[in-house]
Order: structure tokens, then C-alpha cells, then sequence
């Protein structure tokens, strides 16, 4: 942004007429100059907004969140945002999204690989952790590749409460597993690896972020998929679509022919795992991480028919869990062939969260009676934390799900007691995951839950029913730190499906609602578009971050578990031979139960395949509501 100091015109004594025409030709001068400024001013206004919150405060420290808009006419190729924090104090200790560079008050902040093109109206959103003292006031200057924006603040929470926690006590957030960068020149420096590469640890070595530093694993099957679907559509569309298939994605072991074969599976456990080799032969200067998801639970998805299992509680099932499913994995994985894969398994989704909030379905009240699936998760982690390279995270569901505290609080003992009872304790998980195959944001970036209007929360809207939580990364963060004070070590990691959950698109807004009505401003203000947070079935989401490691402190990742085109359920009876039903909940007629969604419509897509096979209409709304954009 250009500024213009005051000038103080003083009178001058004519003593010649030489001297007049200078000082008329002077004034002259002026004003062109300061036409000049202000035509410059104006045109910026017309290329970028800039919106700054602060999601999280807490004594000391801070969240800054940033959304960059592309205001103009033409794409962005590349994009440099700047701006100056009003206050020495305020230092930036770690950011994500972009290149963060600090000198004295002034930031510079590049974008990444992913990010640098931005096509007119779409965002980008990075943010960061910084220090305060004394007051943190929002950042001024604003501006992109040069051009001042017409940049607009949320309002800063206070230093306390923290972002709002579970219980009175828990520990403020106050990153741990990241040491501070140091503060940059005013020069923006290339990336800061050590002047010579940090060598990998040997074969078999359990390091703390099986991410960091490692490729993933890309899925040649999936990635067929997303080929085939993105010539089909063709086009920008196509073109936008097909490069969807170079990034990572888990892959699900949903029944025991996925880890043996047969049954139609033309891939298995081993078929991946050697491809994983394959890949990582390919590019032998880092290590691939492959994620798994173990998904075979007896009375699997208990509350719900989509992803019904083919093992039952009444018919052995846990025998069978155990000595079918888990020991012929366990037994893969422990194959010397596969030592320099780092493996990463996210243990049965939805299964302990169903024991707190779904006891009143037949299925789960079994699995909780029996306790089949304390006992059947434990049978897991004893067995794959027992093989050195293999690293285990727990499902905690998402903060549509047990943000609330009557659900929390108890979602957090009843799986801290399940993992005590393990062989190794709370050694035996690696970490925790959250939005697993879900669509909540990882930020809600034009509000935060305490944030008043009308005199009332946002978390009190009709849309968030007092749930402390509205966004992933303040739930992760709640969640994190309520495992630690229950006494798992403070390495532990986090990681947020990010694969649906980015809510881009022509209908994403640009802000924060004017106005003064609670559930008008939410309903204005919210990127995630639904009716109701309890649909979750073949939802109108896009695509969201991409696979990363350490974006923020505490997360090991974001990464994609469910891979964008796959069909969460079938919305009509399909025959199938892998014990999947048609929920009523993918249903786009169906009106769900007060429970499940509000009595609303479930907004589900229509004509969808069994869960888990590729749905190209879902892929497509996906790829154009995708933020950032493709």
C-alpha cells in the first residue's frame, strides 16, 4: 500500500518572477503525484480482499488465520501477501499454507507448490502461530503482489478462556510438538532444511510424524479412477480433475478379501504394499508412508447400514476379527520386504464414538455389552504396535459428533481406558484423527464459536446447538489436550481427513454476514453448506487441503482417508456380496429422524453406488467446490 506523508507548505517571498514559476511548477508537481497515488489505490481496491481473524488466543500466543481473495479480472500465477503487525511483540513462530517471513513489524508470506494459482473469486487460506504481549491488535497494509487490498478483521478473542474446552483446568493450547522457527531475515530465505540433509533413520525405526519428510503413497487403482472419470468429463473440468490423482490417499481394508483376496478384490493388502516398494524405488531419497484403514469390526458401523460389516458379534464375530483379519495383516505387515514402509493405520472409524452416543440402536448396545469393540480394537493396536515401522491413530469422530461436553468428556475416558488396557498403554497409539470420511471444515474462517451477535454465541445457532466446537482444528486441539492430561505422551500427533471438507465453489462466501441476527449471520458466514451437520452421506463438499505434514502444532497431517470420488453409500438397495445396505441417510427424498439430522433432508446425491466405488456426478462437485481450487 502506498502512503503519502503530510507536507507542509510554507510561503515563499516572490523575489523574482524565476522564483515564482518554480514554486507554481512545484505545486503542479504535487498534485499530479498525489493523482497519481490515488488512481494507484484504487485499482489495488479491485484486486484482492484480504480477511484476518484470530481463531485461537491464549496468554501469550496466538492463531492467525488469513483468507486471500482474488478480486481481479485475471489469475494470479503466483502471489506474495504482505502486512505489518501494529504491535514488536506480535512474532510469527510457524506457518502453513504459505512461506512465512518476518522483518521487525513487516511479513511477507509465498505461497507453496499447491497453492500459487488463484483464478478470479477463488481463495486461498493461510494461517500461522505467533507470540503477543501487552495487546494483539489485527495487522494493517494489506497487500498482494504490491496492490493494497481492501482487507477486513474478525474480532480477536480475549487472552482467556482458551478456545473453549471441555472441562474448567485443561491445558491451554499452547504448541508443544514444534519448536518456534526462528525469526527470519527480511530477506525471504528459501526453505530451511539444514545445510545438509538430515540423513533417514535406519530401516524399521519408529520416528514421531510418520509423515514428515516422507511421499505417499498414491494409489495406482484409485488414481485410474480419477483418469478415467476426468476424460471422461473432459474439458477444464477434465484437465483440473485428472490432476487430482497425483496426490496420497488411504487405502481401506473393509473386509477380509481386501487383505487375502478373493471376492472380486483385484488388488490386496500385499498388491499395495508392493506398489508402495515400487514407488519408493522410483524416488529413493525419501521414504513412503502408506496409510491403511482398518475396517472390520463385528457390528461394524452399528448406528448405520451403509457400511454394515460381514463379521457379527452373534456369529464369533470377534474370533474371527482376530484371527482372519487382524493376524494375517499383522502378519504382512511384518515382512522384512515392507521394513522401509512407513505404515500408517487408522483403527475402525466411528466404532468407539458409537459407544457413547448410539447405545440405543440393537448393534451397538451389543458391541458395548459384549465388549467387542473395546476388546476387538485393543486385538489391533497390541498387534500392529508391536511391528516397529507401523504407526496407529484412533478415530475420535468430529466435532459435529462429541463436541458437545456430555459427549466429550466421556469419548475421551472411554478411549483413553480402551488404550490403557492395552498392552503397552498409551504407547501403543502414535496419535488421533478426526473428520475421518466427513465433510466439517478444518476452519470456519469468518467466525469463531464465543464470538457474539445479537448478544448470543455462535455456538448457540440453530445450526451448531451449542456444540463448543464449530471447526476441526479447535476440536483437535481441545481433544489433544485432553488425551495429554489424561496421560499420553505430548508427542502425540493429529491428523484431519481434509479429503471433502474444503466448501469452495460459487457459493462459498467471501465474509462475514452483516448481520445482527445469530442464525442469519451464521447461516451467511458458515463455508459449510449443509442443513444439518449430522448429514454425511454424498454431500455437495469439494475437495480440501492436500495431504500435508506438520501444518500446525500438534498435527502430524492433514491427509485424504477417504479418497474424493469413492460413494459413501448406496442411496437404493444394490446386491453386493461385502454385506453393504442402502441407508436411508443417502436417500436425497428421505427426511432423517431428529436425531440424526434434524428431521431435515439428508441433501445426499442422488443414483449412488455401494459404499466405497467410484461415483463420478460426487467426484465432479467435488473437484468444482474445491478450496483451494485445482
Amino acid at each position: 500500500m502506498l502512503h503519502i506523508s503530510p507536507r507542509k507548505l510554507r510561503s515563499l517571498p516572490l523575489k523574482s518572477r524565476l522564483r515564482g514559476l518554480a514554486l507554481i511548477g512545484a505545486l503542479l508537481t504535487l498534485l499530479v503525484s498525489s493523482f497519481l497515488m490515488q488512481s494507484q489505490v484504487t485499482h489495488a481496491a479491485s484486486y484482492c480482499q484480504v480477511t484476518y481473524s484470530v481463531p485461537n488466543q491464549w496468554q501469550g500466543g496466538f492463531t492467525g488465520n488469513i483468507v486471500i481473495q482474488n478480486t481481479s479480472a485475471s489469475t494470479w500465477n503466483n502471489w506474495t501477501l504482505t502486512y505489518t503487525f501494529p504491535s514488536a511483540s506480535q512474532v510469527v513462530s510457524q506457518g502453513w499454507t504459505g512461506n512465512f517471513t518476518q522483518s521487525g513489524q513487516n511479513v511477507t508470506v509465498t505461497n507453496v507448490s499447491w497453492n500459487g494459482t488463484l483464478t478470479p473469486n477463488s481463495t486461498t487460506n493461510p494461517g500461522f502461530n505467533a507470540s503477543w504481549s501487552g495487546s494483539n491488535p489485527a495487522p494493517t497494509n494489506f497487500a498482494v503482489n504490491g496492490n493494497a487490498c481492501n482487507g477486513s478483521t474478525q474480532p480477536t478473542p480475549t487472552p482467556t478462556p482458551v478456545t473453549p474446552t471441555p472441562t474448567p483446568g485443561s491445558p491451554t493450547p499452547t504448541p508443544t510438538s514444534v519448536p518456534p522457527t526462528p525469526t527470519p531475515t527480511s530477506v525471504p530465505p528459501t526453505p530451511t532444511p539444514p545445510v545438509t540433509p538430515t540423513p533417514t533413520p535406519p530401516p524399521g525405526t519408529h520416528v514421531d510424524n510418520p509423515y514428515a519428510g516422507a511421499n505417499g503413497y498414491i494409489n495406482p487403482d484409485w488414481a485410474a479412477s480419477v483418469k478415467a472419470g476426468a476424460a471422461q468429463t473432459g474439458g477444464t473440468l477434465g484437465q483440473q480433475e485428472a490432476s487430482v490423482a497425483n496426490n496420497s490417499t488411504a487405502v481401506w481394508l473393509d473386509r477380509i478379501a481386501a487383505v487375502t483376496g478373493g471376492n472380486g478384490v483385484t488388488r490386496t493388502l500385499s498388491g499395495h504394499l508392493d506398489a508402495a516398494v515400487d514407488q519408493a524405488n522410483a524416488n529413493p531419497g525419501k521414504p513412503v508412508v502408506i496409510t491403511l484403514v482398518i475396517y472390520d469390526l463385528p457390528n461394524r458401523d452399528c448406528a448405520a447400514l451403509a457400511s454394515n460389516g460381514e463379521l457379527s458379534i452373534a456369529n464369533n464375530g470377534l474370533a474371527n476379527y482376530k484371527s482372519q483379519y487382524i493376524d494375517p495383516i499383522a502378519n504382512i505387515l511384518s515382512l522384512s520386504k515392507y521394513s522401509n514402509l512407513r505404515i500408517a493405520t487408522i483403527v475402525e472409524p466411528d466404532s468407539l464414538p458409537n459407544l457413547i452416543t448410539n447405545l440405543s440402536f440393537a448393534k451397538c448396545s451389543e458391541a458395548n455389552s459384549s465388549g467387542a469393540y473395546v476388546q476387538g480394537v485393543q486385538y489391533a493396536l497390541n498387534k500392529l504396535h508391536a511391528i516397529s515401522n507401523v504407526y496407529t491413530y484412533i478415530d475420535i469422530a468430529h466435532s459435529g459428533w462429541l463436541g458437545w461436553s456430555s459427549n466429550f468428556d466421556p469419548g475421551v475416558n472411554l478411549i483413553t481406558n480402551t488404550v490403557k488396557g492395552t498392552t503397552a498403554g498409551v504407547n501403543s497409539v502414535d496419535g488421533f484423527i478426526s473428520d475421518t470420511a466427513n465433510y466439517v471444515p478444518t476452519t470456519e474462517p469468518y467466525m469463531t464459536a464465543n464470538q457474539q451477535v445479537g448478544g448470543n454465541p455462535v455456538r448457540s445457532a440453530n445450526f451448531y446447538q451449542w456444540n463448543q466446537y464449530i471447526d476441526e482444528a479447535s476440536y483437535d486441539t481441545a481433544m489433544r489436550n485432553a488425551f495429554i492430561s489424561a496421560g499420553f505422551p505430548s508427542s502425540i500427533g493429529m491428523l484431519i481427513d481434509t479429503s471433502r471438507n474444503g466448501w469452495g465453489g460459487p457459493n462459498r462466501p467471501g465474509g462475514a454476514s452483516s448481520s445482527t441476527d445469530l442464525n442469519t449471520f451464521v447461516n451467511g458466514s458458515k463455508i459449510d453448506l449443509r442443513v444439518h451437520r449430522g448429514n454425511w452421506c454424498n454431500q455437495k463438499g469439494g475437495i480440501g487441503a492436500r495431504p500435508v505434514a506438520n501444518p500446525a502444532p500438534g498435527f502430524d497431517a492433514y491427509v485424504w482417508i477417504k479418497p474424493p470420488g469413492e460413494s459413501d453409500g448406496a442411496s437404493q438397495a444394490i446386491s453386493n456380496d461385502e454385506g453393504k445396505g442402502a441407508d436411508p441417510m443417502c436417500d436425497p427424498t428421505f427426511h432423517g429422524s431428529n436425531q440424526a439430522n434434524g428431521g431435515n433432508l439428508t441433501e445426499a446425491l442422488p443414483n449412488a453406488p455401494l459404499a466405497g466405488h467410484w461415483f463420478q456426478a460426487e467426484f465432479d462437485l467435488l473437484v468444482k467446490n474445491a478450496s483451494p481450487s485445482f
